[in-house]
């Protein structure tokens, strides 16, 4: 197929390619109060420079207390404003188009004593509490208003977390959302509400989707959840969902992500898909791309190589992600210290 170059529709907006950066958190390269330096506008423009068709900037924090790290960009008040907009100039002069990932971390992030669809420990020390409806409606709000401060900054859209265990997909998920009233006999509704209440206020000219979980916990859960949210979002980025059992058949060349992504993608024709996990080469572009799905993310392997987009279009040599456990920029232990190399980056460099 390698039709790599054919644009993408969403909604109003043409982008030039399939091939997108996933959201990916820069741990420690903000300032302390979540401003952006010149270290996240290099690496987004490095980025946009690479080929890539859509870029989208890692989770930002809609307000202090939904935190999913004590070092982490925010977009909780205006004055961070100034520096998305720089990010979104950078991305936007080479090419590519932009969203910004919207993040209320709830019990999983570094709130000791955070909000939470339900009462429960997490991460063996925070304590998450059962948000009441004036809190719910006040989240749904602080979502608004991130949403507005990131098309001021000028992001074509935004993408709301719903995946990896974090609030939102707490509120989808059996094993963390134990309520007994709206929001627990329906587990999309918060994400539901958020969404009509973002694109409300956002207006038309402007993409609203969400990254959702495909097992959350279990496939069916996911699929039942993406058919519910659909009505009210742009797209739809999978990825996997928080405490979930993922699978995929044992002749399934992608990965599991990929896999429900696929299965969503069918279930819902018109709504433009993406899939991520282990997208590190071309053949690996290839197989998830024939599976049906809109857009790949290249996660890790455009941490190792900002050019891969290009270089694979090109059809040049590019840089791969070597998988190891020692060091990752995604990891914000490892990510501290600065003396420390990406392995995949230093074989590249060594390759060009």
């Amino acid at each position: 197929m390698k039709n790599w170059n054919k644009p993408v529709q969403i909604k109003h907006l043409t982008i030039k390619n399939p091939l997108a950066v996933p959201p990916m958190v820069c741990f420690y390269w903000p300032d302390e109060n979540g401003y952006v330096t010149e270290k996240n506008i290099r690496h987004y423009r490095e980025l946009a420079e690479g080929g890539f068709g859509l870029v989208i900037v890692e989770a930002t924090a809609i307000t202090k207390r939904g935190k999913l790290h004590d070092s982490e960009l925010g977009i909780w008040e205006d004055g961070q404003i100034e520096g998305l907009r720089k990010i979104t100039d950078a991305i936007h002069e080479n090419g590519a188009k932009t969203f910004i990932q919207l993040v209320h971390a709830g019990g999983n992030g570094a709130d000791p004593e955070a909000d939470a669809p339900s009462d429960k420990v997490y991460r063996g020390h925070n304590n998450g509490h059962e948000m009441s409806k004036q809190r719910i409606a006040e989240t749904i709000e602080d979502f608004v208003q991130a949403a507005l401060r990131a098309k001021k900054a000028g992001f074509d859209g935004v993408e709301l977390h719903g995946c990896h265990g974090y609030l939102i997909s707490c509120f989808c998920n059996s094993r963390t959302n134990f309520r007994t009233d709206e929001y627990g006999e329906n587990k999309a509704l918060f994400a539901i509400e958020a969404l009509k209440a973002v694109k409300a206020a956002c207006g038309d000219d402007f993409v609203v989707g969400i990254r959702l979980g495909a097992f959350e916990p279990l496939l069916e859960d996911g699929l039942r959840h993406a058919k519910l949210i659909a009505p009210f979002a742009d797209f739809l980025d999978v990825s996997y969902g928080g405490d979930c059992d993922g699978y995929a058949p044992e002749d399934f060349p992608c990965s599991q992500a990929v896999y429900g992504a696929m299965r969503i993608k069918q279930e819902l024709p018109e709504m433009p898909v993406f899939g991520v996990h282990n997208i590190n080469s071309e053949k690996a572009i290839e197989d998830a791309l024939s599976t049906g799905i809109d857009m790949v993310d290249i996660g890790k392997a455009a941490l190792v190589d900002p050019a891969i987009a290009a270089h694979i279009l090109n059809g040049e040599k590019y840089g791969q992600c070597l998988h190891c456990n020692n060091y990752c920029r995604w990891n914000p232990w490892e990510m501290a210290d600065e003396t420390k190399i990406c392995p995949g980056a230093v074989k590249w460099q060594r390759e060009q």
